[in-house]
């Protein structure tokens, strides 16, 4: 499974006038893979991927138990820009 999840943010949601949507996709994958995905999946042509790995960071908290360490995982994210008048429409979509 190379799309993993739709980033629907405020930031996210305002570059939807430039036809660019944000998907969450699987770190192994390329921009070529992630193309073809795309127009099978979606049926568009696209225009431009952009891609960005973010790293692990360490989080901790302190709670009552005690003093808790652990690791976020490594996340790729995708920025996708497709032609005029092509658009997906996230919120009224039950299944991705």
């Amino acid at each position: 499974m190379i799309l993993i999840k739709p980033f629907i943010t405020d930031k996210s949601y305002k570059r939807n006038k430039y036809n660019c949507y944000t998907f969450s996709v699987d770190i192994n994958c390329n921009k070529i893979q992630i193309q073809k995905k795309i127009n099978k999946l979606f049926g568009f042509s696209v225009k431009s991927i952009r891609t960005m790995i973010y790293p692990r960071k360490n989080k901790s908290k302190y709670t009552k138990k005690g003093f808790l360490c652990g690791k976020t995982n490594k996340i790729k994210k995708v920025i996708v820009q497709f032609f005029e008048n092509q658009k997906i429409d996230f919120l009224n979509k039950k299944e991705f």
